[in-house]
């Protein structure tokens, strides 16, 4: 649990790499309410209270994890060992058995996660939270506390999870409603033909609560091909019907890779057009979503880590730069071009996908960075050295 945060007033002699020239040292020097007042030359002035020595260090924005669950993970608790079922239906009833007894949702649980984020450079989360007949709405009180105990130098939006489907349990529809008009800024869904098996029905419930309320809309779309590219489809049809342009983003959506290019093409038009968005969580065994032509068409997208350490899978660190590297590596990508295109995906574009607007460094901008031992941008993302220094908001996070 943090305690209070460490503010400071100056980040000095650090090398800025959202720049091409990563040899200059600079100064980042914040107001009192965080915010980046301005990065000059560096100066050889002695050091004041509250400024801290960069050493050097290579300066980047603060990573944005798009795509997370951090009500249920088991990350610092004892080992867990990997048992069920596999497939999405056999992970979901796996998990509902051993939830109770595990503790998740949890207080401690979700802190835990939360302090792995911020060690490896997370200022700013998107993540989905389990409402079911199980749990309520607890799960998303659990993190809202967790969250808040960071005082405004982490941030958070929610996105009411419907982790066992929709339409298939009565009275989850109920709890999306109440969460959105609680305040969750998303409400979700998930794979509406495979698990719910009605994808108009479950499609028309979730774009109604949002149209309602005013909620964003993030649904996890895993079924391939064809199948996932007509919910595309039906996901396209309702947000242009509903006027809900900027509100919706679709995770994983596996099937946009898979299908022939020309359908991908006019699926990535429309999206545009509506500025519907992706977030992935760059999956080694699946192809990857590709950047060129999601650039190209301009549809904006985000990394995540997903879950990690939990009972979906015992794999996963807490570091969204890793999951960049991941995403670059089984993409094939080895310019300087698009290593700091991933980069900037990860930390600078990422920042909307958590309410967080733009991330930089440049003047005016809330003061989310973390230092790095690294020659520049692309050095960081293939070698994802430690953190050093990670800020929030103008406070110390994480400190080496």
């Amino acid at each position: 649990m943090p305690s209070s945060l460490e503010r400071v007033s100056a980040v000095r002699n650090v090398r800025l790499g959202v720049n091409e020239d990563s040899l200059t040292t600079h100064d980042i020097v914040l107001d009192e309410e965080g915010r980046i007042s301005g990065t000059p030359p560096a100066s050889d002035r002695p050091f004041e209270h509250g400024e801290i020595d960069g050493r050097g260090l290579l300066a980047l924005p603060g990573l944005v994890n798009a795509h997370a669950h951090v009500d249920k993970s088991w990350i610092g608790h004892p080992w867990q060992s990997y048992g069920g079922e596999g497939g999405t239906d056999g992970r979901i009833r796996h998990e509902r058995a051993r939830r109770d007894e595990l503790g998740i949702p949890g207080l401690d649980i979700t802190r835990r996660v939360l302090a792995e984020f911020v060690r490896f450079g997370t200022t700013a989360i998107r993540t989905h939270v389990d409402v079911d007949l199980g749990v309520g709405l607890r799960g998303i009180d659990v993190v809202r506390e967790a969250v808040a105990e960071y005082g405004g130098a982490l941030r958070a939006e929610i996105v009411a999870f419907p982790q066992d489907g929709v339409l298939r349990r009565p009275g989850v529809l109920d709890l999306l409603r109440q969460a959105a008009e609680a305040g969750a800024e998303y409400v979700g869904g998930l794979d509406p033909a495979s698990i719910d098996r009605d994808p108009v029905g479950q499609l028309d419930a979730i774009f109604a609560v949002a149209d309602e309320t005013g909620a964003g809309i993030d649904i996890h779309l895993h079924d391939p091909a064809e199948l996932g590219a007509f919910q595309f489809d039906l996901i396209i049809d309702r947000t242009q019907a509903l006027g809900l342009t900027g509100r919706v983003n679709i995770a994983h959506g596996f099937a946009l890779a898979q299908v022939e290019a020309s359908r991908r093409r006019d699926l990535l038009r429309a999206m545009s057009e509506l500025d519907i968005t992706l977030t992935t969580v760059a999956p080694l065994r699946l192809p990857q979503l590709p950047l060129h032509e999601l650039d190209a068409a301009g549809v904006r997208f985000g990394f995540g880590t997903d879950g990690i350490r939990d009972l979906w899978s015992p794999y996963g660190t807490g570091d969204l730069l890793g999951i960049a590297w991941q995403y670059a590596r089984s993409s094939s990508l080895v310019r300087d071009d698009d290593l700091r295109r991933v980069v900037e995906i990860a930390t600078t574009d990422g920042g909307p996908f958590a309410g967080a607007g733009r991330i930089s460094l440049a003047a005016g901008d809330r003061a989310d960075l973390m230092l790095l031992d690294a020659e520049n941008a692309m050095d960081a993302l293939v070698r994802t050295p430690p953190r050093e220094l990670v800020l929030g908001g103008g406070r110390v996070l994480h400190r080496a």
